[in-house]
């Protein structure tokens, strides 16, 4: 760590048009709450994101929320929006799912049915058409019984099944991830930054390392971004480490003034 939180940054200010900010969404653009539906971004963090898109070479989202949906509430042109764990993309306004969960659209939806049925109550929150995530934040008295149900229903429709904070996603068992979704995001660029909070967000961190380690990338800073429910992990592996959205917005506000103060 560092007195100056945006010195991890540095690399990213002296080759602006080669580098590239990726972020999560939930608990880093928005702030968590009980139900998925009402989460909205912190309009300092949208803003902040917002002003970086002109500055850099790649600005983008990667999250477990449908890319459709991060582009109709971030709403930032030239946003590469990158849904349901690099599942799927948005180009040119248009959903682009990976042929690799195709196969795996009739298994979630059954899953999704079976689940609302084994689980009356809990939130069962269908991300488009290949993934589904059992919730249970509104009821943590029912923790077990839900792990249990995503468990069997993971080995009944062959789905993996994923921890997630307070919850279980079944989605296609394809290797993808954050990880790889980042990867593709930062292949050709000098300099990468990706901020997130939870579990998956490791992921992305383990993929700058592996393209610094590999040379495919020049510089890379982790952003680990607080929660109450921020995984210990995450944050030991942070090279800067900023307060919930509110605290990512002012780092990235930051480092747009520095680019544009290097330009000037």
């Amino acid at each position: 760590m560092t007195a100056d939180p945006a010195a991890p940054l540095a690399p990213l200010v002296s080759r602006p048009d080669r580098s590239a900010v990726v972020v999560d969404y939930d608990g880093s653009l928005a702030p968590i709450v009980d139900d998925p539906a009402h989460a909205v971004p912190l309009p300092a963090a949208r803003d902040a994101l917002a002003s970086l898109v002109p500055l850099l070479g790649r600005v983008a989202v990667v999250s477990g929320r449908p890319a459709r949906f991060l582009a109709d509430v971030l709403r930032i042109d030239g946003l590469a929006c990158v849904g349901l764990y690099g599942m799927e993309r948005l180009e040119d306004g248009v959903v682009v799912p990976d042929p690799a969960v195709a196969t795996y659209r009739d298994a979630v939806a059954e899953a999704a049915a079976d689940a609302a049925r084994r689980l009356p109550g809990l939130l069962i929150e269908r991300k488009g058409d290949v993934a589904v995530t059992v919730h249970w934040r509104t009821a943590p008295a029912r923790q077990d019984e839900a792990i249990a149900a995503a468990e069997a229903l993971g080995e009944r429709y062959a789905l993996a099944v994923i921890e997630g904070r307070m919850a279980r996603e079944l989605r296609p068992p394809v290797p993808i991830d954050k990880g790889t979704a980042v990867r593709a995001l930062v292949d050709g660029l000098a300099a990468a930054a990706f901020a997130g909070d939870d579990r998956a967000d490791i992921e992305a961190f383990a993929a700058l390392d592996d393209a610094v380690t590999a040379d495919r990338l020049q510089a890379a800073a982790r952003i680990g971004v607080t929660s109450p429910e921020v995984p210990p992990e995450l944050l030991r592996r942070a090279d800067v480490v900023v307060e919930g959205p509110a605290g990512l917005a002012m780092l990235l506000d930051e480092l747009a003034r520095r680019i544009r103060g290097r330009s000037s």
